[in-house]
């Protein structure tokens, strides 16, 4: 019996090192990227005061190239472009990924604000940076911001790329089903989401950790936490404080009314991504664009049929790529082809013949 007892003791503080061991590890790697993230900041990272907020913003490459402005998705920020950056950098393009309010280090501003404002920083961007026109692309709301930029400053835009976002309006989907349906889908959802929101943690690297656990704990997706992962109000870590209240999606009821009732609501960013129409606002497209369309049953933006049509409305400006069993994070999930079919398109850009 002693002997039993002895072997289990000793696999208890074995089990007790390799906790310790696996806790110094991830504290020095912490500690490692952090370092690397603050030196990436220094060499990429900038600042421009707009006219509604301290905007902050990537760069890659020489300004002598071809301009690209990336705007990401909700709850992402500038640095969900790093791993695609270097790439087309190598193509000869100049790269430029922006945070916008609420997202990295982009603070919310004070006034109200919507999609048309952040397409007012970009083109204040473009003219403090004296670029005449650029590739315009994002993904998810990005994709709307895109579509917001073009319609109001078209002349400014050399190509369009929408992944996922801004080639179909926002809620045409739910508009389709039963509110008793939505509701029920989104209760579920409001649900989990609420919980992730709920996190909180007492230290940066606490909170980073949760955030990156799995796979994601690399360079590629550490960097995009650490410009996410903020103090709130009660000084505790979490992620993007402040954004579902800017965003209207503070709660399921608020979701709907912006669904459905969005003048309403008093979030006037919500409002803004609700009322974009892009089969208006492209109804005289005179740029090329590139759809990136994932379908499957994992994918909660369905917009195949949408897409299609609005592909078959300028069929010699747009190309519809469509990329099967791949969900919203399609970037993510087929990088290679992702950047493939980008910098395939950017090509027919360049060669582009405007009138």
């Amino acid at each position: 019996m002693k002997k039993v007892i002895s072997i289990l003791l000793l696999c208890l503080s074995v089990l007790s090192l390799t906790a310790q061991d696996k806790s110094i590890q991830d504290s020095l790697f912490f500690i490692k990227t952090k370092a690397e993230f603050l030196k990436f900041e220094q060499a990429h990272g900038h600042y421009i005061q707009t006219d509604n907020v301290k905007m902050h913003y990537l760069t890659w490459g020489k300004p002598t190239g071809t301009p690209i402005v990336w705007a990401h998705g909700t709850g992402s920020d500038a640095y969900e472009f790093l791993g695609f950056a270097d790439s087309l950098v190598k193509q000869g393009y100049f790269v430029i990924s922006i945070d916008y309010y609420g997202h990295g280090f982009t603070p919310i501003p004070d006034k109200d604000v919507s999609l048309y404002h952040v397409a007012d920083d970009i083109k204040f961007l473009l003219d403090d940076l004296k670029i005449k026109k650029a590739v315009i692309g994002g993904w998810s709301r990005g994709g709307s911001v895109a579509t917001v930029f073009y319609d109001a400053y078209p002349d400014r835009v050399l190509g369009l790329i929408l992944e996922d976002g801004g080639s179909a309006a926002w809620a045409c989907n739910e508009h389709k089903e039963s509110i008793d349906s939505v509701t029920v889908r989104f209760t579920k959802l409001f649900a989990e989401y609420e919980a992730f929101q709920k996190m909180t943690f007492e230290s940066e690297f606490k909170a980073s950790k949760q955030w990156a656990d799995g796979d994601a704990y690399n360079q590629k997706h550490i960097f995009q936490i650490l410009a996410s992962v903020k103090k709130n109000a009660a000084g505790k870590w979490v992620f993007n404080p402040g954004l579902t209240e800017l965003c209207g999606e503070n709660s399921v009821e608020e979701f709907l009314i912006l669904m459905y009732r969005p003048f309403a609501s008093s979030k006037l960013f919500g409002i803004s991504t609700i009322s974009v129409n892009p089969k208006v606002i492209y109804r005289n497209l005179a740029v090329p664009m590139l759809i990136l369309d994932p379908v499957s049953d994992k994918d909660q933006f369905v917009f195949e049929e949408e897409n299609a049509n609005l592909q078959q409305a300028h069929p010699d400006l747009i190309t519809h790529k469509v990329y099967k069993e791949t969900s919203h994070a399609l970037k993510y999930e087929r990088s290679d082809e992702f950047l493939k079919d980008v910098i395939s398109f950017l090509a027919t850009v360049k060669n582009f013949k405007r009138n």
